[in-house]
């Protein structure tokens, strides 16, 4: 690797500056390589070195990294602090190239932070940076800002302005590489419009330029376009193949967070061109890395509450020592003292005892100290430190030792448990459009409305992102859609205040007494979360704000367990399920063919 060489050489010959562009150099191989971990690191090496030298480009251009390093943690302001120096830095060369990096890093920062004003006012900097330059290369890199703080400030005439000019200035230069990333930002540009056949058509454009860069991140983002665009077109063939091709390099990368919103994307896509089954699908694989996105986070803090505690209790520990030491000296000289002077023996003796009871007791209030500790990482590691609700840890452990006991309620009515699982709807639009302290207001807001809701005795868990599981040891059978309805209704008519913004969220539920009783067998905990959760994305799949919920089983004889899961709405057409639908009030049967848009049709003749 060129960059291994250069930090040897920079090493042999001793010198800061040029191993620090080493290390700047490696630090973009891997971020290219999505390793952003190994990339920051090397980035703040790599600044440390070069602020230890009188090259001031190398600074400017090492404190920039830091500053991007700083905003991919979503530390925001460590790398506002970092970007104004490379900007003040900046203003002090005579070449003004380091400076438009400088400005344009700092104004893509304001863009993320949504300080678009700020934004605007570095912005027009940087374009007259680039025209004192007369560097068309600069220029275009600055229409691309443009169209991405256009974009977020909700200027899309303006955003597809800077994109149709800095394709232009891409073209007249021959930038294959910065064309074909136009290109994919003009496609992005018409698929926010639903303007399909254009979206297709630079989509396809990009698609052929990518080829020719052999830019694997273009390439993929291209495909993933043509196929939103096939799929609002209704091509559902073609756009299920390029979107599927796209998904690959992402799969590959082991790029998570980018796979998830793509995957989200795809779901919503075959959504509007009416493929619920495949919009079932990408949402549920959508889930399964939030929820492994999640509990990265989760064990993180866990393994950071335990980092800090060891470092305690050793620290604990080296002052026992040291107390020790202090009592063996003491000790010593004590015995010293007896030959020279017997008659202070008694009162030696009666010193040392109180020393030693003075140290038990100092021990006896560390073991007290370090009980307590311990109970607290309990709890703590039982909590979801967001929502204060239980974790799905604790909610597994509770499950595994609870037994379900029949009971009887007044006038026979049978008393059962009952599992409730709720996403939030639209959840990634409330992210996009207020941010995401917006989106964590959401979430403690749900939590709230559900200890309010529901009872002391309902134990609620947050299962992961923005899904909750609620689940209800002793209520009437007959009151189980009640629950359900009461859940849609209460976070439905909360109003959320954030930034003099006012909205709210409405939440999809599937639910379902427990236990579940196919064949006289009671299901498993687990399996009966997971048909839950299939009825989860039933609701999801037919309009959103709803509920669907497994009431039971019947002619079980004439199929399976694995049948039902494979399928739940196909076992439910067949009659082999019976469900229920709760449309935010009342319990009411599932619609009738026709009633909602999008929605496919459903057979008629089922017990519900």
């Amino acid at each position: 690797m060129l960059s291994e060489e250069l930090i040897s050489f920079g090493r042999l010959q001793n010198s800061q500056a040029i191993l620090a562009k080493g290390l700047l150099t490696k630090a973009y191989v891997f971020s290219s390589m999505a390793d952003r971990k190994a990339s920051h690191q090397l980035a703040f090496e790599a600044e440390k070195l070069a602020n230890g030298t009188s090259d001031l480009a190398l600074r400017v251009q090492a404190t920039i990294t830091s500053g991007q390093s700083y905003a991919e943690q979503g530390n925001f302001p460590a790398a506002l602090g970092k970007l104004q120096t490379a900007v003040d830095l900046g203003r002090q060369l005579d070449d003004m190239v380091p400076l438009a990096s400088a400005l344009n890093a700092l104004a893509l920062l304001y863009t993320q932070m949504k300080e678009y004003d700020k934004g605007w006012e570095i912005l027009d900097e940087s374009v007259r940076v680039a025209e004192k330059l007369n560097s068309p290369g600069r220029l275009a890199t600055a229409k691309g800002t443009e169209y991405g703080l256009a974009i977020d400030s909700h200027q899309p005439k303006r955003a597809l302005a800077a994109l149709q000019a800095g394709l232009e200035v891409a073209r007249k230069m021959g930038a294959k590489t910065l064309t074909a990333n136009t290109l994919v930002n003009l496609s992005d540009s018409y698929l926010k419009e639903h303007d399909y056949p254009r979206a297709l058509r630079y989509a396809s454009e990009a698609l052929a330029a990518s080829a020719e860069t052999r830019d694997a991140s273009t390439r993929a983002t291209a495909l993933v376009n043509l196929g939103q665009a096939h799929l609002g077109m209704g091509n559902l063939a073609e756009g299920r193949k390029h979107f599927d091709a796209g998904l690959l390099y992402y799969e590959k990368t082991g790029d998570q967070p980018e796979l998830q919103v793509i995957l989200k994307e795809y779901g919503q896509a075959l959504e509007r061109a009416g493929d619920l089954r495949g919009a079932v699908s990408a949402y549920h694989r959508e889930r399964a890395i939030s929820e492994a996105l999640f509990e990265q986070e989760r064990q993180k803090a866990v393994y950071d509450m335990q980092e800090k505690y060891e470092t305690e209790k050793k620290q604990r520990q080296i002052e026992l020592l040291s107390r020790e030491n202090q009592v063996k000296s003491t000790e010593l000289d004590n015995r010293r003292l007896q030959q020279r002077i017997w008659w202070l023996l008694a009162v030696v003796f009666a010193l040392a005892s109180a020393i030693v009871g003075l140290l038990y007791r100092k021990v006896r209030h560390a073991n007290a100290q370090l009980e307590v500790k311990n109970l607290e990482l309990k709890v703590q590691s039982s909590l979801d430190p967001l929502t204060s609700l239980y974790n799905r840890r604790h909610f597994q452990e509770f499950m595994r030792t609870h037994n379900q006991v029949d009971k009887r309620g007044p006038g026979g009515e049978d008393i059962v448990g009952a599992l409730f699982l709720l996403d939030v709807d639209h959840f990634k639009h409330v992210n996009d459009t207020y941010g995401h302290a917006a989106g964590d207001v959401v979430l403690k807001m749900i939590a709230a409305t559900l200890r309010e809701a529901l009872r002391e005795t309902d134990m609620i868990v947050r299962w992961g992102g923005e899904e909750f599981l609620a689940f209800l040891p002793a209520i009437p059978r007959s009151g189980v859609e009640e629950i359900a309805r009461r859940i849609l209704v209460s976070i439905s008519s909360q109003q959320i205040e954030y930034q003099n913004h006012r909205f709210s969220v409405n939440v999809s539920v599937g639910f379902a007494p427990f236990p579940l009783v196919p064949a006289e067998t009671p299901l498993p905990w687990e399996r009966a979360v997971n048909l839950v959760d299939m009825a989860l994305y039933l609701a999801k799949a037919h309009g959103r704000n709803r509920a669907y919920g497994v009431r039971g089983f019947d002619r079980f004889h004439q199929t399976s367990m694995e049948a039902i899961e494979q399928d739940l709405e196909r076992a439910w057409r067949a009659g082999f399920v019976e469900l229920s639908v709760v449309l935010g009030g009342e319990p009411e049967v599932p619609p009738p063919p026709g009633e909602h848009s999008n929605v496919v049709p459903l057979k008629p003749a089922l017990k519900i």
